[in-house]
């Protein structure tokens, strides 16, 4: 396990700064690797909340924003992005550790399915069209191994030298749009109404990768209790359009 400690969350901020920000190359590997149309089969997933709305739970865009925000401070949203920080800075067998933890983490059989079946995805249409050494010593150090989603988004950044900060920010906001997308089809909601929740949830995002970054692995841990529980009710019911 990687200690975190005050220099090591200077260190990280000095890796991540650069005097006119993100670099281009690296906004652009970020953009392509975050949006809807890679091959990673975003679309089809709900994170649960497709039982949550046929349970009444989340019917409008104000109950959609309070089921995400709960699930960015206190669930998979915060325990994703602490996985994603040390899979960044891990090498070697430390991150095979992590790639293990973050696997069992997941709280159902369809939350598994999700995080992993993007993962692995992931890294197999990155490492086809982005080859790198260090990529590929990654992946061949997690063989064996079912990489969640968030890790192997990690694994690629760090290969290709994507700061941390840049990629914990947009895979945050990439997940949060995700579940957006689910909930406009789903509950349903408009578009508009859909932009508007996810706008509202930006200040979120920021101050959830900014606490993750600063994070150890023993600060792991959830309390979303509502949303673990609509994964796995998710798997039994009846009509379905995603599959978690």
């Amino acid at each position: 396990m990687v200690e975190v400690t005050p220099s090591r969350v200077l260190e990280a901020a000095a890796r991540a700064a650069a005097p006119d920000g993100v670099d281009p190359a690296a906004l652009q590997k970020l953009l392509i690797w975050l949006s809807p149309a890679f091959p990673v089969g975003s679309y089809a997933y709900s994170h649960g909340l497709e039982w949550a709305i046929e349970d009444g739970s989340v019917t409008t865009p104000d109950a959609l924003r309070e089921w995400l925000a709960a699930i960015l401070e206190h669930g998979a949203g915060r325990t994703d992005a602490i996985m994603l920080v040390h899979a960044w800075r891990a090498h070697g067998p430390e991150l095979r550790g992590i790639a293990e933890l973050a696997a069992a983490f997941q709280p159902s059989r369809e939350r598994h399915l999700e995080a992993t079946a993007q993962g692995a995805a992931l890294l197999s249409a990155v490492a086809s069209s982005w080859p790198s050494e260090a990529l590929a010593a990654a992946i061949a150090e997690t063989t064996g191994i079912a990489v969640t989603y968030p890790v192997a988004i990690a694994i690629a950044a760090a290969a290709h030298g994507i700061p941390l900060t840049a990629t914990l920010t947009a895979y945050l906001t990439a997940f949060v749009a995700n579940i957006v997308s689910a909930g406009v089809r789903a509950i349903p909601i408009g578009q508009s109404a859909g932009q508007r929740v996810i706008a509202t949830l930006t200040p979120l995002v920021a101050t959830t990768a900014a606490a993750a970054e600063a994070a150890s692995l023993d600060e792991l841990g959830g309390a979303a209790l509502r949303a673990d529980i609509a994964s796995m009710k998710h798997e039994t019911q009846y009509t379905r359009l995603f599959r978690s």
